[in-house]
């Protein structure tokens, strides 16, 4: 359940539950979360016995944006062998529930957070590795395919 403030939460404490209550360790947070977005599309009708001239804009369909999900390189296989199982036709144990949740300041409570239902990678990126420089992270990066998504 949300928490409500007066004052806006930070953007920088969250979570990503990747396999919620299967009591999974997380092997490495993520850094950033992008594309959390819900879309109603419109049909747009008008009847030629109306009066006034103007359209009706009437609900259509629902969709999820994608979602893009970033983190360090650890050297971990989950995020790769997920999207294996969808490349190999395996959509049933491809397809899952993934929960972000956005937590107060210090820690210690979840504020909001967002149900992503039948989340599914759909492209992974490896990191930009260059030699010159060295103080950059090497990311990798996977976008979701989301069926819906639902705020808690």
């Amino acid at each position: 359940m949300a928490i409500f403030r007066e004052t806006p939460y930070s953007a920088f404490n969250f979570l990503v539950d990747l396999e919620p209550g299967q009591g999974s360790e997380v092997r490495a947070g993520f850094s950033e979360v992008s594309g959390l977005n819900a879309e109603v599309t419109v049909a747009e009708y008008r009847a030629g016995n109306d009066r006034v001239n103007y359209v009706r804009k009437v609900p259509g369909i629902h969709k999820a944006g994608d979602v893009t999900l970033k983190r360090g390189v650890i050297g971990a296989q989950n995020l790769y062998e997920w999207l294996e199982k969808g490349r190999t036709g395996k959509i049933s144990e491809a397809k899952r529930d993934i929960v972000v949740k956005l937590q107060s300041e210090d820690r210690t409570d979840t504020v909001v957070s967002w149900k992503l239902r039948g989340a599914m990678p759909i492209k992974w990126t490896g990191p930009t590795l260059t030699a010159k420089g060295g103080g950059d992270v090497a990311i990798e990066e996977l976008v979701l395919s989301v069926e819906t998504i639902e705020q808690e």
